[in-house]
């Protein structure tokens, strides 16, 4: 596991903070999308700016990229070794989205493009409510086809949240 890109069935699953531990046992560095993708106000980046900035990190040796961002997967996918995939329920995801916006309003979170303050809106709740049921399908074709590209492709699906400390215990000796 050199290249992984740390996915997820929904925002909440905990994809950030999966990521962040992870490379923190693996020693390898971690880049959020969200980071990337988003300026000052909730700007968005264009499209070229974006692919470009992933374009220079999948070209290293190590890395871990989390999140979805469709419009360049593609892009990740190619150069990946390992996919890290959560799906959690939806239930859990609002609570966590909810949670994640009392514990920082006001605030940027550190896996966020700066200048951009945690809010929540209808928008985005009917966003994850409608989306959550398809992207649990379109993952596991994804998936499918991943493995399927080579056998030296792996895959970690982690469906609970017992799942996700468990497999993080795991790595936990391998920091020191």
């Amino acid at each position: 596991m050199r290249r992984i890109m740390v996915m997820g069935v929904s925002s909440g699953v905990g994809k950030s903070t999966f990521a962040a531990k992870l490379g923190k046992y693996l020693n390898i560095p971690v880049h959020h999308l969200d980071s990337l993708f988003w300026r000052p106000n909730w700007v968005e980046a264009p499209l070229e700016e974006f692919q470009q900035s992933q374009e220079e990190i999948v070209g290293k040796e190590q890395w871990i990229i989390e999140g979805n961002y469709s419009n360049t997967y593609d892009l990740r996918i190619r150069h990946a070794d390992t996919v890290i995939y959560l799906e959690l329920p939806l239930k859990t995801c609002l609570y966590r989205v909810f949670k994640r916006f009392l514990l920082n309003i006001g605030k940027t979170r550190p896996d966020m493009g700066e200048g951009c303050p945690e809010k929540i809106d209808y928008a985005f709740i009917k966003f994850i409510c409608t989306t959550y049921k398809s992207r649990k399908k379109k993952m596991a074709a994804r998936l499918d086809a991943f493995q399927k590209s080579g056998p030296e492709k792996k895959i970690i699906v982690l469906k609970s949240k017992r799942e996700i400390a468990h497999y993080l215990q795991t790595l936990e000796g391998l920091d020191s």
